[in-house]
């Protein structure tokens, strides 16, 4: 799990580990303590990869203006080696006026850097994967204590049965959970919870974007928002939704158990993304991820609307869909 809030006095940081949704609230947990420290602090969010050293300096060099500055670098387990490097050299002699926080994906990529990291004193944050399901019971355990409630263990079953493995599914149906039941959450409320927003999840719209219905995907959009389903959780079912279709196309096999054995996912998951992807070519789904990345930023925060963002997404998503199609269509004809 992450850490507590870190002291903004921490020079160095890094958050570590495979878990998305526990990086995200320890960057953002910086981000609050140093904002809270230094209201006027000057911020900067880079992506290692592809990043340019001489960028990377600007970054970290004294403003002109003085002040503290909060600087995050994401994925460095994709950085250069010359950017790693250049990281590695800035440990020697941080600035005290600036706060460094480094986020890596896990694994052995770039180990070395938060070694060293590690060495020079940073303040780390461990985000390891959730996977057991112990540690899933933890997870809805805490969320629910966080939000102000308790849940019985025959509750948290019937949630997990619910929403499944998903981190920030399960975050935000704890959260709605104690709002609408006074804080006290037993299997009984959990049951009526979800009986009210089965037509309105995220993976609802993904399902009615994928098969290619404009009209559905906008209304069970509406519905979702109207509803109060997060706007994260939508763009997440999007984007798994694509990205599942597009993995299951292009493997060379319709044979659900060896789909299954070659993507680590249950049967069923495999046999509705067949079903998802017949109307799509790879060009499409390539396309279709995309669109899907960049709503993903939109709706936290790049997009001045993130409802605009979603309704913009699905009927791009849409319409790559059924240009694909149209397309596959006169190749088809012309070879006749």
């Amino acid at each position: 799990m992450a850490a507590a809030p870190p002291a903004p006095t921490s020079r160095l940081r890094v958050v570590a580990g495979e878990e998305e949704l526990l990086r995200a609230r320890a960057v953002s947990a910086v981000r609050a303590a140093v904002r809270e420290a230094h209201p006027d602090s000057e911020e900067h969010e880079l992506a290692a990869a592809g990043l340019a050293i001489g960028q990377l300096t600007d970054s970290l060099a004294p403003s002109l203006f003085g002040g503290h500055r909060l600087v995050v670098v994401t994925g460095v387990h994709e950085a250069a080696a010359a950017l790693a490097e250049n990281l590695i050299s800035y440990t020697k002699d941080p600035d005290p006026e600036l706060t460094l926080v480094l986020v890596h994906h896990g694994g052995k990529r770039n180990e070395a850097l938060v070694k060293a990291f590690k060495a020079a004193g940073a303040a780390i944050d461990d985000c390891p994967k959730i996977s057991s399901a112990g540690e899933r019971i933890a997870f809805v355990r805490n969320e629910v204590r966080h939000a102000g409630g308790r849940i019985t263990p025959d509750a948290v079953t019937a949630l997990l049965d619910a929403v499944g493995n998903d981190l920030r599914g399960l975050s935000a149906a704890a959260s709605q959970l104690v709002s609408d039941f006074g804080g006290s959450i037993d299997a009984d409320a959990v049951a009526r919870f979800h009986r009210g927003q089965a037509e309105v999840t995220g993976f609802t719209v993904a399902e009615r974007v994928l098969v290619g219905d404009t009209a559905g995907s906008v209304e069970m959009l509406r519905w979702a928002l109207d509803r109060g389903v997060a706007h994260v959780l939508i763009a997440d079912a999007l984007a798994d939704g694509v990205r599942t279709a597009a993995r299951v196309a292009s493997l060379n096999t319709t044979n659900i158990g060896e789909l299954a054995r070659q993507l680590k996912l249950p049967p069923w998951k495999v046999k509705k993304a067949q079903s998802q992807a017949r109307g799509w070519t790879i060009d499409a789904l390539q396309q279709a991820i995309g669109v899907a990345a960049t709503l993903n930023a939109d709706v936290k925060g790049a997009a001045a609307s993130a409802d605009y963002a979603l309704e913009r997404a699905i009927r791009q998503l849409v319409e790559i869909r059924s240009a694909g199609a149209a397309g596959r269509g006169e190749r088809a004809r012309s070879f006749r």
